[in-house]
């Protein structure tokens, strides 16, 4: 399996769980390792990068941003 990271590929064949709504959203590679980046930062307290993650992912996937994220 090739991982494509092209931030820009709009097929989106991974689906993300919120945990705490239950509600998913697909994404694409690029965006599933920034989802995770995100969480990451959020568990060990980097907020910085939490927030360049989270402003990077709402400009990427507006609806996965919504459903995952806010």
């Amino acid at each position: 399996m090739t991982v494509n990271l092209d931030k820009t590929s709009t097929v989106r064949e991974l689906e993300i769980t919120n945990p705490y709504s239950g509600q998913s959203a697909k994404v694409n590679e690029y965006e599933f390792a920034l989802y995770h980046l995100i969480k990451h930062a959020e568990e060990t307290e980097q907020y910085d990068a939490m927030q360049k993650g989270l402003d990077k992912f709402s400009r990427l996937n507006v609806k996965a941003y919504y459903t995952l994220l806010d």
